[in-house]
């Protein structure tokens, strides 16, 4: 099956994996770090936690418009590993009484973050210019690239953390694998070249990506738009109730849950990634046989089904709250977290990877990069959002918390019912 896939689709794949190692082993300890290591509030942790999320993925409405105008997606994708890497020396050199490095480090890799992930979805984009009936599963390999560094992340977190007692040796972990990311990167610039926007201006690559359909009207590009600004609005839900991961969710397994030796508040964002490997290949199987009878549901109806099971992912929490979760006592059971950390699993794949590859395939040529950007964007709201609500986790009983992220979840799946027609326009 990979053999229709383009040759490019290798190297942004292990770039992306060796850069999301960095990315979630921080995302795996920073609010421990800012607990234990920096001796901040749940408000401040939580201030810094959205904060920092929501530049991540609100910088690539920048880093589109960048890529696409000025630097071109290769030289963007090095720009932002370069930033990275500085910025998880800055986290390195932190303390207590060194908190200035810390700020300066979480603003490179937010900057950094947000120009390198928007131009390597284009870049994505961009190879399957020529194979669209691809794009779909190609957005859902590429997206285990992801997660195969997300996967062994936490896992390293947690036996950095347990061998050697600091959070400071992981950051310069995260460090390395940014330079790794950019030696795999500098090996495919060759292959790459032939879709970077800007390098390829006058190119038949170019040509193919302009000339896969009819011109579009001025009325047809802004309906186009307009479609994709009410996914992005919609999608915001998704984005607060999934970066609960990283707060409400870690805070739950440092607080509530029996703690082990390697299994520990870290670790349990593993077992998201893991999911994904393992669950992806099936769903892409599931959906090829669907796709060959002509039953396989599109990509709007793939994020309602998503949203739907996020919210019972969020339900289950609320179970597992009233079971004793409520007590902040090292009491429950491991299974829970592990149980929501499968069903968001399964929603994720439906909603993170098609939903960019629906704006891939809906966006106007000429706005790719500012469209994949506003994709980010809702990210940057919803992580944004995830760490304003987190603020809160502690001030009343944690089921009303994950109750209310039920209500929110299950709005935003009937918002994505009330709009499907509209959203199915231009999706095939």
């Amino acid at each position: 099956m990979l053999k229709k896939h383009p040759r490019g689709l290798f190297f942004v794949f292990f770039t992306e994996m060796w850069e999301r190692l960095g990315f979630y082993t921080l995302m795996a300890i920073l609010v421990l770090y800012m607990d234990k290591s920096l001796g901040w509030s749940d408000s401040k942790k939580g201030d810094y936690y959205g904060i920092f999320l929501a530049l991540c993925y609100f910088v690539p409405v920048l880093g589109g418009w960048i890529g696409d105008r000025l630097l071109g997606q290769l030289n963007s994708v090095r720009t932002g590993a370069v930033l990275m890497a500085f910025g998880y020396v800055g986290l390195a050199l932190s303390s207590a009484s060194q908190v200035t490095t810390f700020y300066v480090g979480l603003l490179l890799i937010s900057v950094g973050t947000g120009i390198f992930k928007v131009n390597q979805a284009v870049l994505v984009g961009n190879l399957y210019a020529d194979r669209v009936p691809l794009k779909d599963a190609g957005f859902n390999i590429f997206y285990m690239g992801v997660n195969i560094g997300a996967a062994v992340a936490p896992l390293m977190a947690t036996f950095i953390s347990a061998a050697y007692g600091s959070y400071n040796i992981s950051f310069w972990v995260c460090a390395v694998g940014l330079v790794i990311a950019l030696v795999i990167f500098q090996a495919g610039r060759r292959e790459l070249a032939k879709f970077d926007n800007k390098l390829t201006a006058r190119t038949a690559a170019a040509k193919i990506a302009r000339e896969s359909g009819p011109v579009m009207s001025g009325p047809e590009v802004r309906q186009r738009v307009a479609t994709l600004v009410t996914l992005f609005v919609i999608v915001i839900f998704f984005w607060i109730g999934f970066y609960q991961n990283g707060f409400a969710l870690t805070l739950f397994a440092e607080c509530s849950t029996k703690i082990f030796k390697f299994l520990r508040p870290e670790t349990y964002q593993f077992f998201d990634p893991f999911f994904i490997i393992v669950l992806t290949p099936i769903l892409l199987s599931l959906f090829g046989r669907m796709n060959r009878r002509g039953t396989e549901p599109s990509t709007p109806v793939k994020i309602f089904i998503g949203m739907l099971i996020m919210s019972v992912s969020m339900i289950v929490m609320v179970i597992a709250c009233l079971s004793g979760g409520d007590k902040d006592q090292n009491i429950m059971s491991p299974s829970w977290l592990i149980s929501t950390y499968f069903i968001v699993t399964i929603a994720e794949i439906l909603i993170s990877p098609m939903g960019q590859s629906f704006v891939s395939k809906v966006a106007p040529p000429r706005l790719q990069g500012l469209m994949m950007g506003g994709w980010f964007a809702a990210t940057a709201a919803g992580s944004y959002g995830s760490g304003l609500l987190g603020k809160y986790y502690s001030d009343f009983s944690h089921h009303q918390y994950f109750l209310l992220l039920t209500g929110l979840l299950a709005v935003s799946a009937a918002l994505v019912l009330v709009f499907l027609k509209k959203l199915r326009r231009f999706s095939a």
